[in-house]
């Protein structure tokens, strides 16, 4: 018996998508994800010479890469690096705001740079590209907005007073976000993840892993790969009934 092969289009053919805090780690495996799903990918960092990497990742894919050089805390910047996208390409489907910083300390030796630098790049750099990105949306009447929480910003970590609060406003501005620009058809939702894989908890001790590991339910710290598939899911019509929601990928630890 033959059977009719049908052709599956990439979820993204056709988008264009822009990814803060592109050049490694969780920002590089979402452009990566989103290129492999056929979305042309503007990927920002503070320094464009850090993105040649994710570039090649992208265009190995068949797909555009437009490297931007941008500061997330500044207005400007912002909407002059909106404005090359839509100059580029046309338009912005995709949102997906992952930029962020430490600076970890006890409260008490906490200083006022230290909770400045941490909000300015966290959430106002979320707020600024969430508010440029809105503008083009509306007038599109779809998109997408996809923002990169923190299990911290929903439980509070002793030592990151700065990044939970940060990590809250950003489920905050992300409700506040899908409530305005639902009636124009563009969605906003969050992403916290759980403890993620990294240089951090590669250089942890053995007894401190399993002292994290044994908080977690599935056993296990999360990828990078984890994460970006949430975006994937939550920036594609496999979720169109979803906005102003948070999808917590931390193994079981917060349910």
């Amino acid at each position: 018996m033959l059977f009719k092969k049908e052709l599956v289009m990439a979820a993204f053919e056709g988008k264009v998508a822009v990814v803060t805090g592109a050049a490694r780690g969780i920002g590089q495996a979402i452009a990566k994800r989103l290129a492999q799903e056929g979305a042309d990918v503007a990927i920002c960092d503070l320094q464009a010479e850090w993105l040649a990497e994710t570039a090649g990742i992208v265009e190995g894919f068949g797909r555009k890469a437009l490297p931007l050089a941008v500061d997330v805390g500044d207005s400007e910047a912002v909407t002059a690096c909106i404005n090359e996208v839509v100059k580029v390409f046309g338009k912005v489907d995709i949102m997906v705001n992952n930029a962020g910083i430490t600076k970890d300390t006890l409260l008490v030796r906490m200083s006022d740079d230290d909770w400045d630098a941490v909000l300015r790049v966290n959430l106002k750099g979320t707020f600024l590209f969430s508010r440029a990105v809105a503008k083009h949306m509306m007038k599109q009447r779809s998109g997408a907005i996809v923002n990169i929480a923190s299990i911290s910003g929903v439980i509070g970590t002793a030592g990151q007073a700065n990044y939970a609060a940060s990590k809250a406003g950003v489920i905050a501005l992300t409700k506040s976000t899908a409530n305005e620009l639902a009636a124009r058809g563009v969605r906003a939702n969050a992403i916290a993840p759980g403890f993620i894989s990294s240089k951090m908890t590669d250089a942890l001790s053995e007894d401190v892993r399993k002292q994290y590991l044994s908080r977690i339910p599935l056993g296990r710290f999360g990828t990078v790969e984890d994460i970006a598939n949430a975006v994937v899911f939550l920036a594609s019509e496999q979720s169109s009934y979803m906005t102003g929601q948070t999808l917590h990928v931390n193994g079981g630890m917060v349910m």
